[in-house]
């Protein structure tokens, strides 16, 4: 007896198919929607400081991405409101509440290894010598290691 895998599907299909998926979908579009209907009435400058996290019995929950824009938007959570209830999706919306949630830190590529000239290492392991602090005298030597023929050696 072999085992033989199923066939592969398109994606397109496995999301109008599996059922999971499918209301995972359809959820996701919903949210994009409502995201658009949002921005709509949104000043420009608020528009990508926030963003529909859920809209669930009522209550509309915005992710936005500082204290300053969330402290704008609750001062204009009456008006905003009004704006939303005219709109047909919004049409049961009773409240509004803000999360500030900041977006994720980039992360930062390691840093660079610096490399000494020889002329300049030599100069840093001389200055260590005549130094009476261990510790500055160890972070001196250690500094004087990042030479440029270390690196071409490896």
């Amino acid at each position: 007896m072999t085992f033989r895998p199923l066939p592969a599907r398109a994606p397109a299909a496995l999301l109008r198919e599996a059922k999971p998926l499918k209301a995972l979908f359809n959820q996701a579009q919903r949210i994009d929607r409502l995201q658009h209907l949002l921005e709509s009435q949104l000043q420009p400058a608020a528009r990508e400081h926030c963003h529909v996290a859920s809209w669930r019995e009522g209550c509309l929950l915005l992710i936005i991405t500082d204290g300053h824009w969330a402290t704008r938007l609750r001062y204009q959570q009456k008006r905003l409101l009004k704006q939303l209830q005219a709109l047909e999706e919004f049409a049961t919306l009773t409240k509004i509440l803000f999360k500030v949630q900041p977006p994720p830190a980039e992360r930062r590529a390691p840093s660079l290894t610096m490399n000494l000239s020889n002329s300049a290492a030599e100069n840093i392991q001389a200055t260590a010598e005549g130094i009476s602090d261990p510790k500055l005298r160890a972070a001196l030597e250690r500094l004087a290691k990042h030479t440029k023929s270390d690196k071409t050696a490896d």
